[in-house]
């Protein structure tokens, strides 16, 4: 049986193996509770706070400043409602971009539901949300602008230091979803200039359930569940130690190897495309060919069903996805191609193929091999 080939990176990675090592002490033998005082648990808390400062030096902040999460969701969640929550008395206008994540989309509803005004900007048919769009959306009462760095399902890498700027001019907090640029763009809080940022554990090699907000120093944000004290009172509940300590070290490893897993999943990137417009007629590359990560490519195809093309790679033993995984029940195009203006039958005819550490040139040329005959076949 030919082996499968893995090309949906973007909705999940593997478990690297150096990092279920650092994480496996803490899943039997340390099993302590951080908030104890005894012994297990002052060794659990010494786990957290020793990944918390990981976490910290990736970012380039300090490590009070990181929280640790349930995952990026809830990461989104809390930057989105705690900010509006704890600075309604300042103002009650959000902006987000129109290509967001769900977690960003969802929050951004229930805000409105509460009261809030939510501005959502528009976006190039590149993929791209343009500074002076949000300089003219900007409000005296706006107090919170979420713009994502990487897009999830084209992988622009959007001007995140400039548009931070801007609100940081206008006096309003700017949050970034960063969950699919860790290992893949910089993360660094300082020179992106952001008052908050978000990250996902399984995006980049680490456990599921485990993610982390960035929360500048002097941020106004409340909690948005109640319980103990843990995270400096602002995510309540046990910590996931083992997912901590797995979580801070594959962050580290992704920052390691985010120079040479560039130059090498550009090169794959580049074969793929290339391969894929010059072999399929009526093929073409949603996003820019420039400003995205290297891992990503996401096309359209005319007159075929995304869902069913990903169906029939399935069966050959590729593993693709139409879209992000956080959608993958819904039969509706998505809003982020619908936001770059692609019309609702070529939104649903998108293919995304997200490459990853294991990713060869085999895989690629698999891909390339099967594809246009089952396009074909689809047509």
């Amino acid at each position: 049986m030919t082996s499968r080939v893995y090309l949906d990176h973007a909705a999940t990675t593997p478990l690297d193996p150096r990092v279920e090592q650092a994480m496996r002490p803490y899943l039997r033998e340390r099993f302590g509770n951080a908030g104890s005082i005894h012994s297990f648990g002052r060794e659990a808390r010494a786990a957290v706070d020793f990944a918390r400062d990981k976490v910290a030096e990736v970012l380039g902040c300090a490590g009070a400043e990181v929280v640790f999460t349930g995952g990026g969701t809830e990461a989104d969640n809390l930057a989105l409602l705690g900010v509006a929550h704890a600075n309604r008395a300042r103002g009650s206008h959000v902006i987000i971009s129109a290509f967001e994540h769900h977690a960003v989309m969802e929050a951004a509803l229930l805000l409105e539901g509460l009261g809030f005004e939510v501005s959502r900007l528009p976006v190039t048919a590149d993929g791209m949300v343009e500074p002076q769009a949000l300089a003219a959306a900007m409000r005296d009462d706006t107090i919170l602008v979420s713009v994502m760095l990487v897009n999830n399902e084209v992988g622009t890498i959007q001007p995140v230091p400039e548009l931070a700027g801007i609100a940081r001019e206008r006096g309003a907090y700017f949050h970034t979803d960063a969950v699919q640029a860790a290992g893949a763009a910089a993360v660094n809080v300082r020179a992106l200039g952001v008052d908050l940022l978000s990250l996902s554990g399984h995006k980049f090699y680490g456990p599921k359930g485990v993610g982390a907000l960035y929360v500048r120093a002097g941020t106004r944000i409340a909690p948005i569940m109640r319980g103990g004290d843990q995270e400096r009172e602002l995510r309540p509940g046990t910590e996931n130690v083992p997912g901590i300590v797995g979580f801070a070290a594959a962050l580290e490893l992704a920052e390691h190897l985010r120079e040479s897993e560039t130059a090498r999943l550009t090169a794959l990137r580049d074969r793929l495309v290339s391969g894929v417009l010059g072999a399929i007629p009526g093929a073409r590359l949603n996003g820019g060919r420039t400003l995205r990560v290297a891992a990503n490519a996401n096309f359209a195809f005319e007159g075929v069903s995304g869902e069913t093309l990903v169906v029939k790679l399935d069966l050959l033993g590729i593993a693709a996805s139409s879209g992000s995984a956080c959608a993958a029940a819904s039969i509706e195009s998505s809003h982020v191609l619908r936001a770059m203006g692609l019309s609702k039958p070529l939104a649903q005819s998108a293919l995304r193929l997200t490459l990853g550490r294991d990713t060869t040139e085999g895989d690629v040329d698999r891909l390339l091999e099967l594809l246009p005959e089952v396009i074909a076949d689809l047509r």
